[in-house]
């Protein structure tokens, strides 16, 4: 009879293999440059969010007058500030105000093929170093829109990256 220990689970990662989170995009399993696990995601989210509101209740009050701060904006500014710090920061310097207190980064996803050899590897056979660059706004916007949809943002592959990290080409990892 199978256990549940025997059984895994897609959150675990590539379970077949032994393999952590990244092995497959040629990222360091645990350390700097390492996949950025779930809980300091959420963590970064929620400063982000917090900051948001922040700035929509100092700048956009919604007609009922609320006396605490974070209640106080209109949600659709809330969400607005939140999309454009998004786009702004990860396309111009790879991080938003969360990810940075939280020392995480947004990079490009290194370009991993289905077969041997379609990756981009050196001659020494090791992944291509990540240049340091920010992802660019086109990527960011695509991450962004699909963020704003949630559902993307929740939905994992066995690597813990969401489809809208995937849909724009990007992985978000430690510093």
């Amino acid at each position: 009879m199978a256990r549940r220990e025997d059984m895994g689970s897609g959150l675990e990662g590539d379970v077949t293999s032994g393999a952590g989170a990244g092995t497959r995009l040629g990222l360091p399993v645990s350390g700097p440059g390492s996949p950025a696990r779930t809980g300091r995601r959420l963590l970064a989210l929620a400063v982000d969010w917090l900051a948001c509101l922040l700035i929509s209740g100092a700048l956009f009050p919604s007609s009922r007058a609320a006396t605490f701060s974070l209640v106080r904006g209109d949600p659709t500014a809330t969400l607005g500030i939140f999309a454009l710090e998004n786009v702004l920061l990860v396309g111009t310097v790879g991080h938003t105000l969360g990810h940075r207190l939280l020392n995480l980064r947004v990079r490009t996803a290194p370009a991993v093929g289905a077969g041997a050899g379609t990756d981009r590897r050196v001659s020494s056979g090791s992944p291509v170093s990540d240049p340091g660059r920010p992802p660019g706004l086109v990527r960011a916007a695509v991450r962004t829109v699909l963020l704003l949809l949630v559902i993307p943002a929740v939905v994992q592959d066995g690597e813990g990256r969401g489809l809208h990290d995937r849909a724009g080409g990007t992985v978000i990892v430690r510093r």
